[in-house]
């Protein structure tokens, strides 16, 4: 065996053995439970086989005996006895479903937080990354049952390999030839296992990408965010025709996988059952030159089949074992997924409170595996008590400078400092508890009103008249008091008794959720685009007095909003080409005058 070879099965046994402690640590006593039942289940069969023996051969006796009421009572304890084995095994039966199905549940719940924790966990760049989005898939499809079903392949085939060890033994009583027959009947059904299950995971490995695309379109037709297009522009023949079109590759190449692996199920299952009735034939021609009783016939014929099957099982769950031990190798790709954005060794506290602010020292970022530059040489500050408003076209990377003061990505060059203090050696959680911010793609929460405001700040309970003070800044307290179970309603659709708002009222409650916050640093990116003029007008008379001591960022294509900063910086192409007060800005005769010029006329009345 080559050196590389050798290390893959180390890797491979290594995989097995974390996923056997992954299950005892979640359930010890359920997992030891399952054991001890399949034990229990191995060593069952071997006492009915031979209690049928027993009966056989009494009952053969007891045809030519003198007292057949005597034969008949031995018989009929027998029997008894044959019948509570019987009834055992249904016991262990009922009791190892109820303890695989519990089992099975409590890891792959467990599996899953773990997942959970790791998608928090690491970089927002992942998630824009196709390929991290493959791993998430496969993780996600195959990470939560595999475990459980590793526990319960081990453990029925444990079961089998004590059946076999038992059968074995009585076997080699009648010839040790049988065991070579047994072996030779049920190893190619194993080797078709083995083999498939390589390729089965090749082809899925392969094929994530499609299968994602499939699910995409899947969300496309039954979202509810996407329902009025799809009527509106009858996009519903169109989204159907290309999930078929997915769906059928798909099928098309598994389909012919499972052809051609049923058709080597049926050579080597043909073999076994010649196999089977050339060795009853052997035992038949036994019982009748004498060599062996008719209840030692049928003893024998039942050890054999059993056996055989008992082998065939213990293959087939090492041809499992090793198909799992495949697919966890997509668990094990995405649990080693390392953020890039690292926690410092000794984390520095945020300082609170600020007194110089956020300073930005010539920074340059572009986003990975892109060779368009999001950012180049930007140096501006944010004091703390004053509002800086970001303006420019999309893309020009206002949004971009957001989350790099969120230390979502950390810069290419340069650096971002917090009253001095390079933000890599914040302690990240610290940092980002002290920015309270709304995107223009806010999150629309299907929860009550309470908790949609309340996850801006999960410190405060539902019951905090924070909240409510929170909603009345925003403007929303109203619409709010109108809804049927006011704070209590449930936003959204999904569930019983929602009621859906306007963007312009889930804007409303995206701005209470980032006013909740007790932060220093306060974002806002298009806070008010969906509101009307009013409502924009009433939320800026909140919005000064909410700014006292923060640090504020505005990002706004309004200049009715922008041009009450204190600092407006506009962007293009990631550069900052001009900076100044709204005065400044307008006398400098610019790019900033050219757009609020243009602004300002749109609502001039026409002459």
């Amino acid at each position: 065996m080559s050196d590389k070879r050798r290390r893959v099965k180390i890797r491979e046994a290594m995989r097995l053995g974390r996923a056997l402690r992954l299950v005892w640590s979640i359930a010890p006593r359920w997992t030891a439970a399952s054991v001890i039942l399949t034990v229990l289940q191995g060593i069952l069969p071997l006492a009915a086989v031979w209690l049928m023996k027993l009966i056989v051969d009494r009952v053969a006796t007891g045809i030519t005996g003198p007292d057949h009421g005597a034969a008949f009572r031995e018989i009929a304890v027998l029997i008894a006895w044959a019948a509570a084995v019987g009834l055992a095994v249904v016991v262990m039966r009922s009791l190892a479903a109820l303890t695989d199905q519990v089992l099975g549940r409590l890891v792959t719940d467990h599996v899953t937080d773990i997942i959970h924790a790791q998608s928090v966990a690491v970089d927002l760049e992942f998630y824009e990354n196709p390929r991290y989005h493959d791993a998430l898939y496969r993780a996600q499809q195959e990470a939560p049952y595999r475990p459980t079903q590793i526990v319960n392949d081990l453990t029925s085939t444990i079961q089998a390999l004590v059946t076999l060890l038992a059968m074995a033994g009585l076997l080699l009583t009648l010839h040790w030839a049988v065991g070579l027959i047994v072996l030779g009947a049920a190893i190619p059904g194993a080797f078709v296992r083995f083999r498939f299950a390589g390729k089965l995971f090749a082809w899925r490995s392969r094929r994530t990408e499609v299968e994602r695309q499939a699910y995409y379109v899947h969300w496309l037709l039954t979202d509810s965010g996407h329902a009025k297009e799809v009527r509106l522009f009858d996009l519903g023949g169109r989204f159907r025709e290309r999930y078929r079109q997915l769906r059928s590759l798909l099928r098309r190449e598994l389909v012919g996988l499972t052809v051609r692996r049923s058709l080597a199920e049926l050579a080597a299952g043909a073999g076994a059952v010649i196999a089977v009735f050339g060795t009853f034939a052997f035992i038949a021609w036994r019982a009748v030159q004498g060599v062996i009783t008719v209840g030692m016939m049928v003893a024998y014929y039942q050890a054999f089949q059993t056996s055989l099957g008992s082998l065939q099982a213990v293959l087939r769950g090492f041809a499992a074992l090793y198909e799992h031990n495949l697919f966890l190798s997509y668990y094990d790709e995405f649990m080693a997924l390392e953020p890039r954005v690292r926690p410092p060794a000794q984390p520095l506290p945020m300082p609170r409170p600020m007194a110089e602010g956020i300073r930005f020292d010539n920074v340059d970022f572009s986003y990975p595996d892109t060779e368009r530059i999001a950012l180049r040489d930007i140096s501006l500050t944010i004091k703390p008590g004053e509002v800086t408003a970001f303006v420019g076209p999309n893309g020009s990377g206002k949004t971009t400078l957001v989350k790099l003061l969120c230390r979502l990505y950390d810069p290419a060059a340069g650096a971002i400092t917090v009253d001095g203090v390079d933000l890599r050696h914040l302690d990240v959680v610290d940092l980002r508890r002290d920015i309270s911010v709304i995107f223009q793609d806010f999150a629309q929460y299907q929860l009550t009103v309470r908790e949609n405001i309340g996850l801006g700040n999960v410190g405060v309970s539902e019951k905090d008249p924070s909240i409510e003070a929170a909603a009345r800044d925003a403007g929303a307290h109203e619409t709010i008091s109108g809804l049927r179970h006011g704070y209590d309603t449930i936003l959204g659709k999904w569930f019983d008794e929602g009621e859906e708002l306007s963007v312009g009222e889930w804007q409303k409650i995206a701005l209470a959720r980032a006013f909740v916050r007790n932060a220093q640093i306060l974002v806002l990116d298009e806070p008010t685009s969906a509101l009307d003029p009013q409502a924009e007008w009433d939320v800026f008379q909140h919005f000064r007095e909410l700014a006292r001591g923060r640090a504020v960022v505005l990002i706004s294509h309004r200049f009715s909003t922008v041009r009450t900063a204190d600092r407006i910086h506009i962007f293009d192409q990631g550069r900052i080409i001009e900076s100044g007060t709204h005065e400044e800005l307008v006398a400098l005769d610019g790019r900033y005058a050219q757009m609020y010029e243009v602004q300002a006329r749109a609502y001039q009345p026409s002459s």
